[in-house]
């Protein structure tokens, strides 16, 4: 797949897209003083910074110059100091003259504190978008928060996202805090070659759904030396996803790494050539999970854990092809293939007596499951 969204913290109502356009900006709002010839400085756009005014005309106006900029690796900087107040936003890079953008992200964004504030109509899906990049990097000191308590409150299931990057490439990502999303936190869809470090990812424990970095429909994705402690998923891959490498993670409180949900109302679904090493998991309900309906078809093979160490988590290992979370599901018979899977040097305390749990199918048992140095 050569696409990939990245979508900022749960939720975006109805985003309002921001491209490079032949509109010009008018010099009588906006000091072009930026920092240098190549640097975007929001503040001199119009975003005033003080958690309470609403940025994100500030922001609309320091992007189309981005965009628009004739230098070949124009950055668009939110400076340190000062905290921005933004609505849904998403940055679509489709018409920009560079191909080596970056957003050097050092102050903090908020999102909007009551649900009803979000400027949005029925489609809140994502809060912080970007799209139709080839050459991103998004990095810096700075705090992402999607004040996502009020949204807890509600029974809303939508899979929302707080950040996200969709149908792009050559995407990297580094040194952020994200914290409180209304619904997941950074989402990688319909993208290749995405490359995360050195981020950190907080919400409560108690958090619904708030899972720390999805994947899905993406290839060549890899999410390296990232502390994350939420109330779902650390990390999530779902269907269309291949060659993941996730290195060097901290995990915890939280639902742990899960290959997520596959073969849902019969689908096709397929994930494949998934490499997790050197993971941390404290108190998780689950470690490292695999988990499928029945009903489904596809395929969840070629799937690496190596060096994984536990500190009283629920259930460790975890293969479910029977997974259901209502109280009553059908039986069916066919089921998603589960083949290949590698489980090598996992120290493990639990928090119940059993560790290892593999509910295969009768009809497509899981094949090729080999275990090694397993304490």
């Amino acid at each position: 797949m050569a696409t990939l969204k990245i979508f900022f913290f749960v939720l975006l109502i109805q985003c309002t897209i921001f491209t490079g356009s032949s509109r010009q900006l008018k010099k009588s709002n906006v000091n072009i003083d930026s920092y240098g010839d190549n640097t975007f400085n929001v503040i001199s756009f119009g975003a005033i910074g003080d958690g309470k005014k609403d940025d994100s005309k500030g922001f609309k106006r320091a992007w189309d110059a981005v965009c628009d900029s004739s230098t070949p690796s124009p950055t668009f900087l939110v400076p340190q100091g000062k905290t921005f107040l933004l609505q849904p936003l998403t940055f679509n890079g489709k018409h920009c003259n560079s191909n080596n953008i970056t957003f050097q992200i050092d102050g903090r964004i908020i999102a909007p504190t009551k649900p009803s504030a979000w400027e949005c109509n029925t489609n809140c899906h994502r809060w912080i978008g970007f799209k139709n990049f080839d050459g991103l990097h998004i990095q810096g000191s700075g705090t992402i928060n999607g004040q996502g308590d009020n949204w807890w409150k509600l029974s809303c299931k939508d899979n929302q996202k707080g950040f996200m990057i969709g149908h792009s490439k050559n995407v990297d990502i580094k040194g952020l805090t994200f914290e409180d999303s209304p619904k997941m936190h950074i989402a990688f869809e319909d993208s290749t070659s995405i490359h995360a470090t050195q981020l950190t990812i907080k919400a409560p424990g108690n958090s619904p759904n708030t899972d720390g970095i999805h994947i899905q429909r993406s290839t060549n994705v890899s999410i390296h030396n990232t502390t994350i402690q939420t109330g779902d998923d650390c990390i999530s891959i779902g269907d269309g996803s291949k060659y993941i490498n996730i290195t060097n993670i901290e995990c915890g409180p939280g639902h742990g790494i899960s290959i997520e949900s596959l073969g849902i109302m019969g689908k096709t679904e397929e994930v494949e050539f998934v490499h997790v090493r050197n993971v941390s998991f404290h108190g998780t309900t689950n470690g490292v999970r695999i988990k499928t309906w029945q009903g489904g078809h596809g395929h969840a093979r070629n799937i690496r854990f190596e060096d994984i160490t536990f500190h009283t988590s629920t259930r460790p290992i975890v293969i479910d092809q029977y997974y259901c979370p209502h109280k009553q599901c059908k039986n069916q018979t066919s089921a998603v293939e589960i083949n290949n899977i590698a489980y090598e040097n996992i120290n493990d305390t639990s928090h119940k007596e059993t560790a290892v749990q593999l509910s295969c199918s009768e009809s497509s048992p899981c094949r090729n499951i080999t275990m090694k140095n397993i304490n």
